[in-house]
């Protein structure tokens, strides 16, 4: 059996729902749905863009923590509460991932688990020899 890696994060859920930020199994790394929490589990402050930013700086730190880097991500999905927050999460996406271009899906949804959160995130990765 692969031995199975996890992180956690500052998301006061991980513990209480039960679930990793991410899990590293071989060379496959999943990252959680992630929302813009803040280290002390506050829901970061702004516009979608910033929540956008936040996610995928934890999520970049999840995958640093397995072993992994910004550059093996190859799917990111993003489930967003109002279509016309798509172009500035798609902004704060590209900063990020315009030269590694992962596949991606950006999805509305109804609503998150906290009415104040705009965006919220999964990533998976690949880590290469």
């Amino acid at each position: 059996m692969t031995e199975r890696q996890r992180t956690a994060s500052a998301s006061p859920y991980e513990e209480t729902i039960g679930f990793s930020r991410a899990v590293r199994v071989g060379d496959r790394i999943l990252v959680s749905g992630t929302a813009p929490v803040e280290a002390d589990g506050s829901s970061t402050p702004g516009d979608a863009e910033a929540q956008a930013d936040r996610c995928f700086d934890i999520i970049v730190d999840a995958i640093r923590q397995l072993g992994g880097a910004r550059t093996d991500i190859v799917r990111t999905r993003m489930f967003i509460t109002d279509a016309a927050d798509g172009e500035a999460i798609g902004r704060a996406h590209g900063r990020r991932f315009a030269d590694v271009r992962p596949a991606a899906t950006m999805v509305v949804v109804s609503a998150l688990l906290r009415p104040e959160w705009r965006v919220e995130i999964e990533a998976e990765a690949l880590v290469g020899e």
